[in-house]
């Protein structure tokens, strides 16, 4: 999905993909199973929400940058 990425915690990442795995590639955070839980799931899909963080917002280059700056007093 263009402007997404992958959540950079790894080992969040890693939890959520073997929940995918568990369910048979269906979001680990819905209840029901069926055709619209498929991951990435249709909530994502249309309205860009992602309810267990796998995938958020990508940040800008000017994000990355301001976060790693140290702020002055």
């Amino acid at each position: 999905m263009k402007g997404y990425e992958l959540n950079p915690d790894k080992e969040y990442v890693q939890k959520i993909i073997e929940g995918i795995y568990r369910k048979d590639g269906h979001c680990p955070c819905r209840l029901n199973v069926d055709d619209t839980t498929l991951c990435p799931c249709d909530e994502f899909v249309q309205k860009q929400v992602c309810k267990c963080n796998l995938f958020v917002k990508r940040q800008s280059e000017e994000t990355y940058k301001n976060s790693s700056t140290p702020k002055k007093d």
